[in-house]
């Protein structure tokens, strides 16, 4: 199963951002080798980059890739109830309050990148597993109107995104 880029009436200007981000070619795949690219990446790092901070006030990569995770989850969750054609409204979540809680600087690297394996693994059998039908069901999360068929799209682009972050802020500083 191949799917097709979203149309720009099945998601608002609010995700706009992340599925221009997703690269073009088969999604899945793509998501597939992104799973390898960020497992790849953070598993490179020490524990003590792990903890690295590019400013004060701001996540460390442990709190990135733990913001990956969860995430990821959250994206997942939101296909599965709109691919499952649950029309029920679903809230946004605060990305900061999760990361406070997560501790994630308390983690190994190792669990964290173990943790990232599991989440995108588990996005992927999902999106396969949803019938061609569903992927055009709609939904609303935080407030926004969106096809299950976006997801994957948005969670391709959220992840470039962060690595973007990476390569820009915080690999420099390692160096």
């Amino acid at each position: 199963m191949t799917l097709s880029r979203p149309l720009r009436d099945e998601y608002a200007e609010g995700y706009a951002p992340y599925i221009a981000a997703a690269d073009e070619g088969d999604v899945l795949d793509l998501l597939q080798a992104q799973m390898e690219d960020i497992a790849t990446l953070f598993g490179g790092f020490s524990e003590a980059q792990g903890a690295f901070r590019y400013a004060p006030g701001k996540w460390s990569l442990k709190d990135l890739l733990q913001h990956l995770c969860d995430a990821e989850r959250i994206f997942a969750y939101r296909c599965l109830r709109i691919g499952r054609g649950d029309a029920t409204p679903m809230p946004g979540f605060e990305e900061d309050p999760y990361a406070v809680a997560a501790k994630a600087d308390a983690r190994a690297m190792a669990d964290l990148v173990a943790d990232w394996r599991a989440v995108r693994t588990a996005s992927l059998t999902l999106f396969r597993s949803l019938p061609e039908a569903a992927w055009l069901n709609q939904g609303t999360t935080n407030n926004r109107s969106i096809t299950a068929r976006c997801i994957p799209f948005i969670s391709l682009g959220h992840a470039a995104h962060h690595l973007a972050v990476i390569r820009e802020r915080y690999l420099p500083a390692l160096k």
